[in-house]
C-alpha cells in the first residue's frame, strides 16, 4: 500500500494510505481523545471528542479524525481554542449523565470542564455504543443493543441472548467508560433469574 505525507501540529508523517487521521496521529505519537473508538471495530465517528481543524486555503475546517482519511498534503491541528472548547462542552453534557466516570473526571481535568454546569441527569450511560458495537461486530453474538429512540434512547442486554451467551464473556465490560453496563447486567440478570436458578447469570 502506498504511503501519504501530511502534517500534523507541525511534525511531517507519512501513513499508510486509507488510514484516517486519528490512527496516522497516534502512530506518530499524537493523543487525540475519543470514546467511542475501539480499533477492532468500524470507525462511527459519534462522541466527537475526536474533532480536529484541516488547514485550507478558505481557513480551518473541523473533522471528525476517526473517519476522515489521510491525504497527500494535509495539515492538520489536533488541539487549539476551537478544539478546546468543542471538547469541553462535550464533556459537560456527559458528565451530567455520567458524573462519577474515572475516564471522563480525568479528560474534564485535561480541558477545563465544569462537571457542574448542567443540571444532572444521572442515567450512567453516555452511549458511546462500544458494548453494541463489540458484541456484533467482533463476538458475534448481538446480546446488547439499542432500546427507544432519542432522549430515551439507552443500552439494554437482549435477556434470551444474555442468558445463554454473556456469562462466559463479559468481553464488553473493560469497554465500558461508565459503571452502565456492569449495572445493566445484574439489572437484566435480577429479572430474568431473580434467584440465580440452574446457575445462570452468575456474577
Amino acid at each position: 500500500m502506498s504511503k501519504v505525507h501530511l502534517t500534523i501540529d507541525g511534525k511531517d508523517i507519512e501513513a499508510e494510505e486509507g488510514v484516517s487521521l486519528l490512527e496516522a496521529a497516534r502512530g506518530a505519537g499524537i493523543t487525540i481523545p475519543t470514546l467511542c473508538h475501539h480499533e477492532k471495530l468500524e470507525a462511527l465517528g459519534g462522541c466527537r471528542l475526536c474533532m480536529v481543524e484541516l488547514e485550507g486555503r478558505g481557513g480551518a475546517r473541523l473533522v471528525v479524525s476517526c473517519v476522515y482519511t489521510v491525504a497527500k498534503g494535509l495539515v492538520v491541528r489536533t488541539r487549539s481554542e476551537k478544539i478546546d472548547r468543542i471538547r469541553k462542552g462535550i464533556l459537560e453534557l456527559l458528565l451530567a449523565h455520567a458524573p462519577d466516570s474515572p475516564q471522563l473526571e480525568e479528560l474534564a481535568e485535561e480541558y477545563g470542564a465544569d462537571r457542574n454546569r448542567y443540571e444532572p441527569e444521572p442515567s450512567f450511560c453516555i452511549l458511546c455504543g462500544l458494548c453494541v458495537r463489540y458484541c456484533a461486530e467482533v463476538v458475534g453474538k448481538n446480546a446488547v443493543g439499542f432500546v427507544d429512540r432519542g432522549v430515551r434512547k439507552e443500552i439494554s442486554f437482549i435477556p434470551e441472548i444474555a442468558a445463554k451467551e454473556c456469562d462466559a464473556c463479559k468481553a464488553c465490560f473493560p469497554l465500558c467508560p461508565t459503571s452502565y453496563l456492569q449495572a445493566a447486567y445484574v439489572l437484566t440478570r435480577s429479572l430474568v433469574f431473580p434467584g440465580g436458578e440452574n446457575g445462570t447469570f452468575r456474577s
